[in-house]
Parts: structure tokens; C-alpha cells; sequence
């Protein structure tokens, strides 16, 4: 057995390969017309979908939403694993060989000879492995997937360059640059200009991220716990004015930010 491994742990090797049984069963002839319809294509949003809610799962510390969501995402790995060995591109079992030797090969300092004491180091080998396993497109910031979410690629953009010393000094040379890319955006506002204000819009972005990253906070998570605090203040005031009997519509601005400013010193 191997080591550190619990025999509970090892159980789920069945259990998986009785997914991956349930899957080609649903696609197999006389199986399910839905699932037989899809394609890599029409499969993508489920992923994104599956991703998110197991990230929400993890915000709200939900454990057992969290279970069915992994699951969830598990079977998205299936599915897309299925349709690839029908077109006979690869299967299931290739995928797992191929994270396996990429987890070993990646962590000389736990599986080999090599030395790693610091996180740092981890990451720094890591990189340097990753860069001998196959040719990438030339330049540094070629290999971030320009298919990434908008925020997510920025971040990555943002680090790598910082990587290489194309960064600002100090977190204030950074709401320097902030305080720069408002001006600028205020005066595409002046001109009218819908195309130059997007530019503008899409600038003051990427210096936000960089002050996130300045500031060791990820900016996904964070919107997206602003996003929830907006959710759950929101609510509130629908709540309080259903119970004045009135509507969104008949509300005036007024009445709802006195709502919003109750749900915000409740701490909601």
C-alpha cells in the first residue's frame, strides 16, 4: 500500500472507475440523447459553470455543497475524457498518467534527489522544469492562455512581468499610475468617445490588479466576495421594502439606500 494512503483513500479507485462506466454507458448507442449530442464545444460552459460553483461552495465553507460540486466538476473530467477516446484522441487513463508523472517530475524534492526549503524554491524549480518539457512559444508572456478570464490573465500578465523587473518600486508609484489612469479615463469621458473610454476603462483594470498584487490580495476572490456582500445587501433592501408594502420601481433612490446603509451597518 502505498505510503500514507488509507484504505478509505484507495476505495475510490472503484468508485471512479464506475464514473467513467456511467459515462460511456450514457454515451454508448441507446444511451442518453442528451448526453450523446454533446460536443467538446457544447460541453465548455458546463465547465466554467462546475468551477465556479465549486469555488462558491468553498467561499461559503459549505463541506458537503462542496462534495456534490467536486463531483460535479469530476464528471466535466469524464465527460470531456469520454468524447476524446471516442475520436480516439485519448482516454481517461492517460490524462491520470499524465498529471502522475507531471507531480513526480515536478517535485524532485519530495520524489528524487532534489532540495526545496521554502515555498519560494518550489516554485522557482517548478518553473524551471515546466520550461525543459516541451517548446513553448517565444516570449515571457506567451505561454499565459489568452482563453483565461479577463481579471485572471491580467494577474498572471501582471506577475510575469513583474518576474522579469518590469514593475513598479513601491505600492504607491502603483495609486500613482491609478490616480494617472482616472485622469485619463475622465478625459475620454470629456471627449465622448466610446472606444477611447473603453481603452481607458480596460487601463484603470489592469493598474487595480497590479494593486492587488501589491497588496498580496487576489483579485478574483475579492470581487467576487464584493459580489456576494452587493447579493446580500441587495436583498435586504427588496426585503425591507416588501415589508412597506412597496416595489423596486415605486421606490424612490432615496428609500433604498436607506435600506442599504441598514444592511451595511448590520454587517450584512
Amino acid at each position: 500500500m502505498p505510503e500514507n494512503i488509507s484504505p478509505e483513500k484507495l476505495a475510490a479507485g472503484p468508485g471512479f472507475t464506475r464514473l467513467v462506466e456511467i459515462m460511456a454507458r450514457l454515451r454508448a448507442p441507446g444511451g442518453c440523447p442528451w448526453d450523446r449530442e454533446q460536443t467538446f464545444d457544447t460541453i465548455k460552459p458546463y465547465l466554467l459553470e462546475e468551477t465556479y460553483e465549486v469555488m462558491d461552495a468553498i467561499d461559503t465553507r459549505d463541506w458537503r455543497e462542496l462534495t456534490d460540486e467536486l463531483g460535479d466538476l469530476l464528471l466535466q473530467v469524464v465527460f470531456f475524457s469520454q468524447m476524446a477516446a471516442e475520436q480516439g484522441y485519448f482516454d481517461v487513463a492517460d490524462s491520470i498518467a499524465a498529471i502522475n508523472s507531471k507531480l513526480i517530475r515536478r517535485h524532485p524534492h519530495v520524489f528524487g534527489d532534489g532540495d526545496a526549503k521554502t515555498s519560494a524554491d518550489v516554485l522557482r524549480r517548478w518553473d524551471e522544469i515546466k520550461a525543459t518539457e516541451k517548446e513553448r512559444p517565444k516570449g515571457l508572456l506567451a505561454g499565459i492562455p489568452r482563453s483565461l478570464p479577463s481579471l485572471v490573465e491580467a494577474q498572471k500578465i501582471a506577475a510575469k512581468a513583474a518576474g522579469a523587473g518590469f514593475d513598479w518600486d513601491n505600492i504607491d508609484q502603483v495609486f500613482d499610475k491609478l490616480r494617472e489612469e482616472l485622469g485619463e479615463l475622465d478625459a475620454a469621458r470629456a471627449d465622448g468617445a466610446q472606444e477611447k473610454i473603453e481603452d481607458e476603462v480596460g487601463d484603470l483594470l489592469f493598474v487595480l490588479v497590479n494593486v492587488a498584487r501589491f497588496l498580496q490580495v487576489d483579485p478574483e476572490q475579492a470581487l467576487r466576495k464584493t459580489n456576494a456582500k452587493f447579493r446580500r445587501r441587495f436583498a435586504h433592501v427588496e426585503e425591507g421594502l416588501d415589508a412597506q408594502g412597496k416595489t423596486l420601481d415605486a421606490a424612490t433612490i432615496g428609500e433604498m439606500e436607506e435600506l442599504w446603509q441598514a444592511a451595511k451597518k448590520n454587517g450584512l
